[in-house]
């Protein structure tokens, strides 16, 4: 009885003395649960105000806002096709940057027949260096270009190790993904720097944000088309110019969706991802473009780095 009451009496002691820790610690767990409800709240707030309210409020019409042109480079990919429809929709003109002539020259003709918009495909070989650059210099000469897209070889999202990338397909990945992404860009700058307004999108992949395995080419790509973008944004933005970095997670018809059958809330097909992306234009310029991607996101932003290399490895063991 006497051992009871010499630790009742004990644990009394302690608690009185460190009552004074316990009311600091409990201060500090509700400043962090204050800030994480602050922190989500600001999120809701941003996912309504980029996704939602665009789409609710009409602006103005996007040749007001931009140019009467769009320069569409990387047209051969689904995503960068339907952002093109959907901007000849929008009363778009359109110009075609692409290394496949065939298929887009049929694309091109369809959206002049549906849209009543002009289209022009320019053939560009990013192996022949600046000499690429004549023709496209040519079909923009005397227009308004008021858009500029660039799109990320959708095929890099084939898993493939670095080492089993032979040596002239690398040297292609990077002219096509880097190289020439960044010589369009530097084309069209001059005419919407003196214009004092423009846009440039560029769509690379939510493969930006962490590394995945086997996709080393495309994790390196498409940061940096992320922080292309980013640094672009910082330079030009007082000068009239839009900079948007697109990075949008799973598409339906990407090259890891072979089926359609696995089309969904959080796969959206490229018509329907391009409609909601589009309606972020000049409102955020670092987006998903889709709001369940911007979810997504968010709860990727919520796994700390090594957790999420460690799941990858469980992974790739366990397949």
């Amino acid at each position: 009885m006497a051992a009871v009451d010499s630790f009742q009496f004990l644990f009394r002691e302690i608690s009185r003395s460190c009552s004074s820790y316990f009311e600091t610690l409990a201060l500090v767990g509700a400043l962090y649960t204050a800030s994480r409800a602050v922190i989500l709240l600001s999120d809701c707030c941003t996912l309504v105000r980029v996704h939602f309210l665009p789409r609710m409020i009409p602006c103005r019409k996007l040749t007001q806002s931009y140019g009467d042109w769009a320069v569409i480079y990387g047209a051969s990919e689904p995503v960068a096709k339907a952002y093109a429809e959907e901007l000849a929709r929008l009363g778009i003109n359109i110009i075609f940057v692409t290394q496949d002539n065939a298929s887009i020259r049929a694309t091109a003709a369809a959206l002049s027949r549906s849209y009543e918009v002009e289209t022009t495909v320019v053939l560009a070989d990013s192996s022949l260096g600046h000499a690429a650059s004549k023709p496209i210099k040519e079909a923009m000469r005397g227009k308004d270009i008021g858009f500029l897209v660039n799109c990320v070889d959708e095929s890099l999202t084939s898993p493939q190790s670095l080492i089993e990338v032979p040596e002239q397909g690398l040297w292609d990945q990077v002219n096509k993904n880097v190289t020439f992404a960044t010589l369009m860009t530097r084309l069209v700058l001059p005419g919407m720097v003196e214009r004092s307004r423009g846009a440039v999108v560029n769509i690379s992949s939510g493969a930006c944000c962490r590394p995945l395995h086997g996709r080393v080419t495309l994790t390196a790509f498409t940061g940096y088309m992320d922080n292309f973008s980013r640094a672009l944004h910082l330079e030009y933005s007082s000068r009239g110019i839009f900079i948007q970095s697109l990075i949008p997670f799973q598409i339906a018809s990407s090259g890891q969706q072979p089926s359609s059958s696995r089309e969904g809330w959080f796969v959206p097909k490229p018509e329907v991802y391009a409609r909601h992306a589009i309606s972020t234009l000049g409102v955020s310029n670092r987006t998903t473009g889709y709001w369940p991607h911007t979810l997504q996101f968010g709860l990727m932003r919520c796994i700390p780095e090594w957790i999420w290399v460690l799941g990858s490895r469980v992974l790739v063991s366990a397949s």
